[in-house]
């Protein structure tokens, strides 16, 4: 039975950072990708049986930790990883940022479709590379890929990078594989090298699947695959994330830069906590998939019965459900509305990119269904 935990006040950046995002505090948090549900107790207890050995020395990494993201992303996933293309990152952003150092050099243009998680805005720029949007076209609230588009800017601006969102964060879409197989023949057709980032890929739902990009690569494509138990099961503090890289030589250009970071291993409860999520986990994120089902169904029902002309993205993953309002609130409107009137926390549209989401709202559902109640009912009767 999943158990909802008050985090105000126990050093939650969801819930005790306010003020330093929104300036304020006292807001309902609904922004951080993080859960307010306690974790699965076959992790808690792995953690536990760790800390009472009482050493804290330096860590060998256990096969079985190989093992268990093996057996996970093949029964899963289908995706037959091999012990050899695997390294370490401390997280999926600190994964795709070292991947811009290891595939590009400084000035390179580095493509994203928007709108897009925007730390991906943030690598290309802060690691002096040249950002390159691709706008993803919105049908009725689904997402699409403008694949004529894409390539006119790889060629264009003389793109080296594609930083790729699958499932994609904030627009829920999980691509098919033909979708992905479009995308990699563009990218292999222009010597395009793509970093694959699919932490999401455990939280997928209505009937979609999820194909990591690797099962559709060929052997000499430059990919890096990026992924995590911390989103699917919410431990992200423990930083240990998951580096694939099937190509040889890609491979040893990481381990070289990688080296020169002294960055080679993680702290020991990040492999404990992981490898205990995929062996034992199953059960639990069953029961959060519900939750997250749950709530969106909630906000869906009320908002077509009292703001008919807010429009929902499907949700076919993620836990983040990406809302416009552009039919009340104009761009210069929205965090006003829901920061000031309604007293509400959210990421806004316009710090994804792009040109069309500056009325949108991203939706953290990993919370209890009182808070979203609450929520639906702030901005509900603050429109009426």
């Amino acid at each position: 039975m999943l158990e909802y935990v008050e985090r105000k006040g126990t050093a939650s950046n969801k819930w005790d950072g306010l003020t330093e995002t929104f300036g304020a505090d006292g807001l309902l948090p609904l922004w951080v990708a993080d859960m307010d549900f306690r974790v699965d107790s076959h992790i808690t207890d792995a953690l536990a049986d760790y800390m009472k050995t009482g050493i804290y020395g330096y860590y060998k990494i256990p096969d079985s930790y190989y093992d268990s993201f093996i057996e996970w992303e093949k029964t899963e996933h289908g995706f037959n990883v091999e012990r050899e293309w695997i390294r370490y990152s401390p997280g999926v952003v600190c994964g795709f940022n070292f991947a811009l150092q290891v595939l590009t050099e400084p000035g390179d243009s580095v493509i994203v479709t928007t709108p897009v998680y925007y730390p991906f805005l943030h690598a290309v720029t802060n690691n002096d590379r040249s950002l390159v949007c691709s706008e993803l076209v919105n049908r009725d609230g689904r997402y699409y890929i403008d694949f004529d588009d894409f390539e006119n800017r790889i060629v264009s601006e003389n793109v080296k990078a594609f930083i790729f969102c699958s499932p994609h964060n904030p627009v829920s879409r999980v691509w098919s594989a033909e979708e992905i197989s479009r995308l990699l023949d563009i990218c292999r057709r222009h010597s395009v090298a793509v970093i694959s980032d699919e932490i999401h890929h455990d939280l997928v739902f209505s009937g979609s699947v999820h194909t990591p990009t690797m099962c559709l690569a060929q052997e000499k494509d430059r990919i890096i695959m990026l992924t995590s138990a911390s989103k699917t099961f919410n431990i992200a503090a423990l930083r240990n994330s998951y580096v694939v890289i099937s190509n040889p030589e890609i491979r040893a250009a990481w381990d070289r830069f990688m080296t020169g970071l002294r960055l080679n291993m993680g702290n020991p409860m990040g492999y404990v906590a992981a490898e205990a999520a995929y062996r034992h986990g199953r059960e639990w994120l069953s029961e959060i998939r519900d939750v997250i089902t749950g709530n969106y169904e909630y906000i869906q029902t009320e908002f077509s019965k009292h703001l008919p002309q807010v429009v929902m993205t499907p949700l076919e993953a993620t836990y983040l459900a990406w809302a416009d309002f552009s039919c009340y609130l104009k761009p210069e409107e929205i965090q006003p509305f829901m920061q000031d009137r309604c007293r509400l926390a959210f990421d806004y549209g316009s710090w994804f990119g792009g040109d069309q989401s500056g009325s949108f709202i991203r939706i953290n559902l990993a919370t209890s269904r009182e808070n979203i109640m609450d929520m639906v009912n702030r901005i509900v009767n603050a429109l009426a």
